[in-house]
């Protein structure tokens, strides 16, 4: 049987999602596609330095454990749109 994203949500919820809230954060699933899961962490856990190492030990341990049809855990870091006004408002005082 074939691993859904269904199947993913499910290992997320039991066993990676409460030890993220213990840090203020959670993670959003972006895709699953040729046994790649895509995803994000949100809260705390965003741009935490701390987020690669938790990708590994946390997040691919457990889903790789539990669903044998993952490949690779991917984290995909972007910058909020509120971060980017910031940094925007920032730059522009600081020039003419």
């Amino acid at each position: 049987m074939a691993t859904t994203m269904e199947d993913i949500e499910k290992v997320l919820d039991q066993n990676v999602r409460p030890h993220l809230r213990d840090h203020g954060g959670e993670i959003k699933s972006l895709s699953f596609e040729d046994g790649i899961y895509r995803f994000q962490f949100l809260g705390h856990c965003s741009n935490c330095p701390s987020a690669y190492l938790t990708t590994e030990e946390v997040v691919a341990e457990e889903l790789k454990g539990a669903l044998p049809d993952i490949k690779d855990v991917v984290l995909v870091q972007q910058v909020s749109e509120e971060l980017l006004a910031q940094a925007r408002a920032l730059m522009g005082r600081n020039h003419p």
